[in-house]
């Protein structure tokens, strides 16, 4: 297809459409009540952090003395949401410093969060704004699947994605570049190229064939010549002759791509040959037509001749089968002027392109182009997919726009219309389009009132797989997992089909527990998992065979994904395990609690570096943390990482590490002790709340596009409360997210 308009026909309208908004401004405290930072949180800084924390050169670069009263604390929350969760975990004051009390601990603690509870409650509920973004690779090639009806690879095709985050369907991120708009406008065409079927009926000829056979055949065969045939009834005419013997004519069969169509007696000479002919019906297909010898006699004597051969045909050829793509795109009612049927083929695709009714002006823009087309003489069906491909590369088609109601007022906030809703419901739990179900309703207004029955159809259907995988691979990281590149002397068993089977296992699990309904903490510590033959071997289970995967019991010192050999062997070394890593990986994957990035001024080298470090690695790690200001944060990572130093660095189980029995016993900052993956399992679990919150929080982030803000709070609280009245199902949790104010709704910009 010759392109028909330049990339400024695609970039132009972009900035028309609102594509940047400023989030609202945060709240500030209520001046009615009195004032906890002077009262609660002061004292306690003075007594024990302000000797570290004060004016000079405060450790970490972290002084208090800025702040004087709540609105200081709630201008800053994030410091401070760092430093409750510091305090509270026992992590600060440092250990060699004079301890507080734990109630001194679990007031001040609670003061600050007080403070974010009061600035909370005073605030204007605010949804917040997405950002409008454009179609992730993934989110184009499931909607060109659904819309068009054909596959085309985006994954593979089109520049990665970038991530924001933790995930790569964030608005503020996924910017678009010169060669993103090329290959949108090169995939445009070769998606209807395949759609949409250029092909008229075969046309009836004659084609002849001379002097097959002049010589005699001596044993029953067939002469002829091979040919192709499209569908249709076909004329056959053989010229033959020969020579009889006795009183027996010649005795022919006619046959057609490998079938007897008729029999003939020929007494005809070689000299003057007869014509036999057939009308036979043929299946479309390529073979021999000719005649076959049924009497050739053991002296060899009666001769069969074939002097020619003709074939006309077709008479009667059936309708064109098109392909489904190509019927469904170009239904339109019976007799209709051309361009009355190419307008409702349009309005049409262009109304589930855009995931909204389209306006006639949009149709005519369409048109204009397949009015273009007509004017050089093309075809119908040419026409239609040049009106077709401004369709797909319309920002509204490429991006999904949420635009604000004309004449709101900054500040705004309102429901986002139903046809909003439903993309916005479709591309969280299916990564694509609306289907014809979301879209009926949401014509009738009846979307928001079923949004429980349809949250339970789309999780259930095969589409959802998409979502499943797609936030299990990102939330957890296991992308990251082809970056993984164990020292292959150390481990030769880690394969690269073996690597699949990590992630395939780990997909399968999150998949199971969300379509099963599961408890969100049973994540944690659930008693199955699936292998194939290869990672069974690798888990020491006996009785599997093949490639695929099988549901099996979790084996001995295994149950829950933190246990599954991709997580473990993600955060390794190439030659080791790295408990740093591990205890990382959970601190901020699964409790979203992160630990700092080490200060820039510290240039620590790494373990195998550091030669004067001697003992076990728990003993070297001790040896490594000495400083003070890496204490701190290793003090929370490093007992969560050994926990499972019996799993080696690709996940595999040991009792020993060079000959030495492993440690995997751990106490956390603020005294819990535990041993072992089981006892940091129970642990996990017993304060499931802040395991449920991090999925929430890392789910509402995936279903809204963006990250969260300190205004998301209420939503956040919100979505554990319905969660919990659930048992935490992830029915409950993913329904609360849908329902959130979040998702439904969407706040005007403030000047």
């Amino acid at each position: 297809m010759t392109r028909l308009f330049p990339l400024a026909l695609i970039v132009f309208p972009f900035a028309s459409l609102g594509l940047h908004g400023e989030p609202p401004r945060a709240a500030k405290g209520d001046p009615a009540k009195p004032a906890l930072y002077e009262k609660e949180i002061l004292p306690f800084l003075k007594s024990h952090c302000l000797g570290c924390h004060g004016g000079g050169k405060p450790k970490a670069d972290l002084s208090f003395a800025k702040y004087t009263d709540d609105s200081s604390v709630i201008a800053d929350r994030k410091t401070w949401e760092a430093v409750r969760q510091m305090v509270k975990s026992r992590e600060m004051p440092p250990p060699e410093k004079p301890r507080p009390k734990a109630e001194e601990i679990d007031a001040v603690a609670a003061a600050i969060q007080a403070v974010f509870d009061r600035a909370d409650a005073a605030a204007k509920p605010n949804p917040g704004r997405v950002t409008m973004r454009r179609l992730n690779r993934v989110e184009y090639e499931n909607t060109i699947r659904d819309l068009v009806g054909v596959r085309f690879q985006a994954t593979e095709d089109f520049p990665a994605d970038d991530v924001g985050y933790g995930f790569d369907n964030i608005g503020d991120v996924l910017s678009v570049s010169p060669l993103l708009l090329e290959k949108y406008l090169s995939a445009a065409e070769a998606i209807l190229d395949e759609a949409i079927v250029i092909a008229d009926p075969p046309k009836r000829e004659t084609r002849s064939f001379d002097t097959i056979r002049t010589g005699s055949i001596d044993v029953a065969g067939e002469l002829g010549k091979t040919t192709s045939f499209e569908a249709g009834t076909y004329r056959v005419r053989c010229l033959v002759g020969g020579v009889q013997v006795g009183d027996e004519p010649i005795r022919v069969m006619m046959r057609v791509l490998g079938e007897d169509v008729k029999e003939f007696a020929v007494e005809a000479t070689a000299a003057k040959p007869t014509a036999i002919e057939a009308r036979v019906v043929v299946k479309a297909g390529t073979g021999r037509v000719g005649v076959k010898f049924l009497n050739p006699d053991p002296d060899r004597k009666r001769v069969l001749h074939l002097k020619g051969i003709e074939v006309e045909g077709p008479f009667d050829p059936p309708p064109l089968a098109y392909p489904a793509a190509h019927a469904r795109l170009m239904a339109h009612g019976p007799g209709l002027a051309p361009r009355d049927a190419a307008r409702e083929i349009v309005a049409r695709f262009a109304t589930r392109a855009f995931r909204r009714p389209v306006t006639d002006a949009e149709v005519e823009k369409c048109l204009a182009l397949y009015d273009a087309a007509e004017k050089r003489g093309q075809r119908f069906e040419l026409r239609v997919r040049t009106a077709l491909y401004r369709v797909l590369v319309s920002p509204h088609f490429l991006f999904r726009v949420e635009l604000d109601p004309p004449g709101a007022a900054p500040g705004t906030t309102y429901p986002i219309g139903e046809y909003e809703l439903a993309s916005r419901l479709s591309y969280f739990l299916w990564n694509s389009m609306p289907d014809d179900e979301l879209f009926a309703l949401a014509s009738r207004g009846k979307l928001r009132q079923n949004l429980e029955a349809q949250v339970r159809r789309m999780v259930k259907d095969p589409k959802s797989t998409s979502f499943l995988h797609g936030f299990a691979e990102q939330w957890l990281t296991l992308r990251k997992l082809d970056l993984a590149s164990p020292d292959p002397v150390l481990f030769p068993t880690f394969t690269p089909t073996l690597r699949q089977a990590m992630l395939r296992e780990s997909l399968l699990f999150f998949e199971a527990m969300v379509r099963e309904d599961r408890s969100v903490p049973d994540l944690l510590d659930a008693d199955f998992t699936f292998v194939n033959a290869e990672l069974a071997k690798h888990y020491g289970i006996a009785g599997i065979t093949g490639r695929e995967f099988v549901r099996v019991p979790a084996p001995p010192h295994r149950g829950g994904m933190l246990t599954h050999a991709s997580l473990l062997a993600l955060a390794s070394n190439a030659t080791r395990t790295s408990p740093v890593k591990r205890g990382k990986f959970v601190l901020d994957q699964l409790l979203n609690t992160p630990p700092p990035p080490p200060p820039p001024e510290l240039d620590i080298p790494e373990l195998e570096d550091q030669k004067q470090l001697k003992g076990t690695l728990r003993q070297q790690m001790e040896q490594h943390r000495a400083n003070a200001v890496c204490a701190s944060c290793h003090r929370r990572m490093d007992p969560i990482g050994f926990a499972f130093e019996q799993f080696d660095a690709i996940g595999a189980w040991r009792e020993k590490d060079a000959g030495v029995a492993i440690d995997v016993s751990g106490e956390l900052p603020d005294g819990r002790k535990f041993d072992g993956p089981d006892g940091l399992r129970k642990l996990l679990r017993a304060d499931k709340s802040a395991f449920v919150r991090c999925l929430a929080e890392k789910m509402l982030t995936y279903a809204l596009g963006r990250g969260l803000e300190d205004y998301d709070r209420r939503a956040v609280n919100g979505i554990m409360e319905a969660a919990g009245r659930a048992d935490d199902r992830f029915s409950a949790l993913i329904l609360a997210i849908v329902q959130s104010d979040p998702f439904q709704k969407r706040t005007t910009p403030e000047k």
